[in-house]
């Protein structure tokens, strides 16, 4: 019957390393395998393809940016899930809800203030998000001017509302007072200050739709409140920055706004899971500063996206793309290829960590075992040659030795050691012999002085 390759393959490494080493290195190779299976399906390294990231209203800036973020990432074969929210404020519990099932979203800086999210990390800042406030009525300098009004700060769960808390509440104004705080998400901002519902309309990109605002700018009859005290609002609130809305800036022939107005806003951070695969926040990064690295009315070009320490820790991944770029295989090949070389990689490492090293040693250990085999074998010669010397000439002892020397290379000959180490068999085999001669000889001189010894009358 003809044999198959490996099986004479085989058949040839027994033949030259022996038996022992081959199977040795058998165990160790299948060993190696089994490790790399291990971390391949435990510590799988391979991105996945479905994204989820909590945006906000319909219409908002933080849904149409998922949109777009949606978008480029389709280009590389990732689904982005969009989970419409109230705002800032939901996107935050959402991600800190380990049981939602929620990786990415956009958090207003100063969202997470005064409390710690250890699995949450900031991929960094994408964009400034300013606080419009809109009333009717006589030109106002100061949101003071408003106590004892109806205060609309925008629904729950918004940044808006968290914000505009803030901001009144440095003014003295808190609920419970004669100020009252409306929550209600109207539909029609602009419609409900003409209604008189409400008499200040606070609004963010975060949470109202860029209709609407655009809608409330250009109302003649309504005016955007100008924070004259920025600058102090700035260092008072913090985590909000001071921006200029340039006269003209949303429609120059109209000349709307008819003068430079001043606001206020914090940051919109990329907040995610501390788990997020390293290729993910690559592919979002790349979306963010495909997005939001055009200039805007609040920016310039480049601005974003950018490393931004605020409450929540930059990621480490995020860090490493703004150092030096994406990961070298995504940087080189197409996402799908290289998601494929990254799982093959997962699977090959490790085997390549531990087959290294064991194959290295492989050769010693089995050497050892071999010798072993033999050396052991010594220890029992040696008894044997050292009894012979403390009994001397006592013939039924040497007798005894005789025969247990028998059983020795008894033993002996029937280990099976490999070509390689046949010095080292026959040497032991020498030796077997060596000692079996001494007590021959041994014998023989003592009956020759027994002869030696008797008289005469004797041997008549």
């Amino acid at each position: 019957m003809t044999r198959f390759f490996p099986a004479k393959l085989l058949e040839k490494l027994e033949s030259f390393f022996g038996r022992g080493l081959v199977l040795s290195l058998a165990i160790t190779i299948a060993l190696c395998l089994a490790v790399g299976l291990a971390a391949f399906f435990f510590l799988n390294s391979a991105a996945p393809r479905t994204l989820t990231i909590t945006s906000g209203p319909e219409g908002s800036s933080f849904q149409r940016n998922a949109d777009r973020y949606a978008k480029i990432l389709a280009r590389s074969g990732v689904t982005l899930r969009i989970l419409p929210s109230e705002g800032s404020e939901e996107n935050l519990r959402r991600l800190a809800d380990t049981k939602q099932h929620i990786d990415v979203g956009f958090v207003l800086e100063g969202g997470g203030a005064g409390k710690t999210y250890e699995h949450l990390v900031s991929l960094g800042g994408v964009n400034y998000q300013p606080l419009m406030v809109f009333y009717r009525g006589p030109k106002r300098e100061l949101l003071s001017q408003f106590a004892g009004k109806r205060v609309n700060i925008g629904p729950p769960g918004s940044g808006t509302n968290g914000l505009g808390r803030a901001l009144l509440k440095a003014n003295g104004i808190e609920p419970g007072g004669t100020t009252t705080f409306d929550e209600t998400d109207y539909p029609d901002p602009e419609k409900a200050l003409r209604d008189g519902l409400v008499d200040l309309f606070f609004v963010m990109g975060d949470s109202t739709s860029s209709t609407y605002i655009r809608k409330l700018l250009r109302d003649g009859d309504i005016r955007l409140f100008s924070f004259t005290q920025a600058d102090a609002y700035v260092r008072r609130v913090g985590s909000i920055h001071k921006l200029v809305l340039p006269r003209g800036a949303i429609d120059l022939g109209a000349d709307i706004p008819a003068e430079q107005v001043h606001l206020v806003g914090p940051t919109v951070q990329l907040i995610a899971r501390e788990s997020l695969h390293p290729a993910l926040s690559d592919l979002l990064l790349e979306a963010a500063r495909e997005i939001h690295s055009t200039p805007g009315l609040f920016r310039k070009r480049g601005d974003f996206p950018a490393l931004h320490e605020g409450d929540f820790r930059i990621s480490e991944d995020a860090t490493r793309y703004f150092t030096s770029g994406k990961g070298f295989l995504y940087r080189v090949f197409p996402f799908w290829l290289a998601t494929l070389a990254a799982r093959i990689l997962a699977f090959l490492v490790p085997i390549a960590l531990l087959l290294i090293p064991a194959v290295k040693f492989a050769p010693t250990i089995y050497r050892w075992r071999i010798e072993s085999r033999i050396y052991r074998w010594y220890q029992a010669l040696l008894q044997v040659e050292q009894e012979a010397f403390r009994h001397g000439d006592d013939a039924s002892h040497r007798k005894d030795l005789l025969h247990r020397l028998d059983k020795i290379e008894s033993a002996v000959s029937r280990i099976v050691v490999p070509a390689a180490f046949g010095d080292m068999f026959y040497g032991l085999r020498g030796h077997i012999d060596f000692v079996r001669q001494n007590l021959l000889t041994r014998g023989d001189s003592a009956s020759r002085d027994s002869a030696a010894t008797l008289s005469p009358g004797d041997v008549a």
